[in-house]
C-alpha cells in the first residue's frame, strides 16, 4: 500500500502544533482586543450558497462533494452524453466544502439576523479548502483567519482593520507592507479607458500583474478582447502613485472620485497614529475576488519571498443574494499558512513554545519509581505540563527522551531523593542541577 497525503494538504508534528497555536493566539488576541467575537460555520456548505461568488476561476476551483447514497440514480445523463460538466455536476453534488470563511459569514449573518445585533464585529479561525496548483505558500487545504464587520458604511473600520493588521504582523516580528486600493477606482479606470463593460475581465487581469507582470497582463488583457488603445490608457492610469493626480484626470463629482475621496477618508483616520508597519496607497491591486465593492487590502511581507500574507476588503451587496438586502460589511483575512511559513523560515517562534511538557520525572528504581509518580502528580494538580518515564533504569536514556520530546527539565530521584523527599532538578538547556522540594520545584517552574 502506497502510504501519501492527497496533494496540496500536510501533516503538522507535535511542535509545529504548538507553534501554529501560538500564532493564531497572537491573532485571536488582536481580535479580541478591537471587539470582535468569535463564530464557527461548517466545513461544507450548499454549492448554490458558494456559486457565483468567487467570479469565473473562484468556481472552478470549489471542491464538490458527492450527494449520498447512489447518486448516480438521479444523475443527468443528457448532460453527461454532452459532456456538459457544469451540469452533470451539478446533478450529482449538492454541496461543498467552503472556499473561504467570508461567503459562508453573509450565509449566517441572514439565517442569524434575530440573534445578532448590527454592527456585528466577528472573527472566525477555520480551515477552508481550494482545488488550486499545489506551490509555495499555496496549500488545497489551509487555514484563515477572519475578522469582519457588517451593519455599517462607517469607513472608520477600514482604518481598523489596517489597525489590526499592522499590531498582528508587529506581535509576530514580520515587517509588511499594507496595501489599499479601492473597487470601484478600478471600475473608473475602465470607464475611462472606454472598457467598463470589461472591467471584472480587467481586473481578473490586473489582480496578476505582480506574478506575470505588464507584458503579461497586456497578453491576457488582447486575449480577453482589450484593444491596445484601451490598454494604453489602464496602464497610464496604473502608473499614478497620488490620488489627487488621479481625481484630475478622472474628473470631479463622479462615482470615481467619490472612491477617491473614500481612500482619503481612510488614511485621514490613520494620520498622526504611529504604526509600526508601512501603510501605501496601490492602483495596481486588484483583489481578484467578485464580491468586492469598495476599499480593498492586500499585505505583502518585506523580505519574505511568500506572495500576499493577507487581503480582504468592503462588501456592501453580499448579503443581499442570500435575501437580506442593505447590509454592509467589510473584512479582511491572515493567510495563516503562508505567515506560519515565514515564521519557520526566519526563526521567529519564541524559544518558550514548545509541544512536550516542561518536566519530566525519572527514577533509578522501582521504589523512587512509585515516588515520582507521586511528584508528577502533585506537578500535574499544580498545573504544570508535565510527564513520567514509564520505566525506571537508566537516567541516560530518560535524559535522552527527555530532550527529543522537548522537556526543558528533568526530574531525577532515586533512593536518596525518596528519603529526602526531594528532586534532583536538571536543566536541559544549561546542564546545571540542584536539589529541590517538589513545592519549590512547582515554584520555580510557575514562575
Amino acid at each position: 500500500m502506497d502510504v501519501s497525503l492527497p496533494k496540496g494538504t500536510r501533516d503538522f508534528l507535535p511542535i509545529e502544533v504548538a507553534r501554529r497555536r501560538w500564532m493564531f493566539g497572537i491573532i485571536e488576541e488582536v481580535f479580541r482586543t478591537y471587539g470582535y467575537v468569535p463564530i464557527e460555520t461548517p466545513v461544507f456548505e450548499n454549492l448554490s450558497t458558494l456559486t457565483g461568488k468567487y467570479g469565473e476561476e473562484g468556481d472552478r476551483l470549489l471542491f464538490k462533494i458527492l450527494n449520498n447514497g447512489d447518486y448516480l440514480s438521479k444523475s443527468d445523463e443528457e448532460a453527461f452524453q454532452k459532456k456538459d460538466s457544469n451540469k452533470f455536476t451539478s446533478s450529482i453534488s449538492k454541496r461543498g466544502l467552503r472556499y473561504d470563511l467570508t461567503v459562508p459569514f453573509a450565509r449566517y449573518v441572514v439565517m442569524h439576523r434575530n440573534d445578532i445585533h448590527l454592527p456585528f464585529k466577528r472573527y472566525q479561525i477555520q480551515p477552508v479548502w481550494r482545488a488550486d496548483r499545489p506551490q509555495k505558500g499555496r496549500y488545497q487545504e489551509f487555514y484563515q483567519c477572519d475578522v469582519d464587520v457588517v451593519g455599517s458604511k462607517s469607513l472608520s473600520y477600514e482604518a481598523e482593520l489596517i489597525q489590526i493588521y499592522d499590531q498582528v504582523f508587529a506581535a509576530l516580528n514580520i515587517p509588511v507592507v499594507i496595501r489599499i486600493n479601492h473597487r470601484q477606482l478600478l471600475y473608473g479606470i475602465a470607464e475611462h479607458a472606454g472598457v467598463a463593460e470589461k472591467w471584472i475581465d480587467m481586473t481578473m487581469a490586473i489582480d496578476k500583474l505582480d506574478k506575470i507582470g505588464e507584458e503579461g497582463v497586456r497578453k491576457e488583457m488582447s486575449e480577453r478582447g482589450f484593444a491596445s488603445e484601451a490598454q494604453d490608457k489602464i496602464f497610464y492610469l496604473l502608473r499614478q502613485k497620488d490620488l489627487l493626480a488621479l481625481k484630475n484626470i478622472l474628473g470631479k463629482g463622479s462615482e470615481d472620485t467619490k472612491s477617491i475621496e473614500e481612500l482619503g477618508k481612510v488614511f485621514q483616520y490613520l494620520k498622526g497614529l504611529v504604526l509600526n508597519n508601512k501603510i501605501e496607497f496601490d492602483i495596481t491591486l486588484a483583489r481578484g475576488i467578485g464580491y468586492y465593492t469598495g476599499c480593498i487590502f492586500e499585505v505583502n511581507g518585506i523580505d519574505a519571498d511568500m506572495g500576499s500574507l493577507g487581503g480582504g476588503g468592503r462588501y456592501d451587496n453580499l448579503t443581499g443574494v442570500f435575501g437580506w438586502p442593505d447590509v454592509p460589511g467589510v473584512g479582511v483575512s491572515f493567510g495563516a499558512e503562508r505567515i506560519y511559513d515565514v515564521l519557520e523560515a526566519k526563526g521567529l517562534f519564541p524559544s518558550h513554545v514548545q509541544a512536550g511538557p516542561k518536566i519530566m520525572m525519572a527514577a533509578f528504581d522501582e521504589a523512587s519509581h512509585q515516588y515520582a509518580f507521586r511528584c508528577v502528580t502533585a506537578l500535574r494538580r499544580a498545573g504544570i505540563s508535565s510527564d513520567l518515564y514509564p520505566e525506571p533504569g537508566k537516567i541516560k536514556k530518560q535524559l535522552k527522551y527527555a530532550s527529543d520530546i522537548g522537556c526543558t527539565y528533568v526530574g531525577i530521584v532515586g533512593e536518596t531523593e525518596m528519603q529526602k523527599e526531594v528532586v534532583m532538578l536538571k536543566n536541559l538547556t544549561s546542564g546545571e542541577q540542584e536539589e529541590l522540594l517538589i513545592e519549590d520545584v512547582i515554584r520555580l517552574l510557575k514562575e
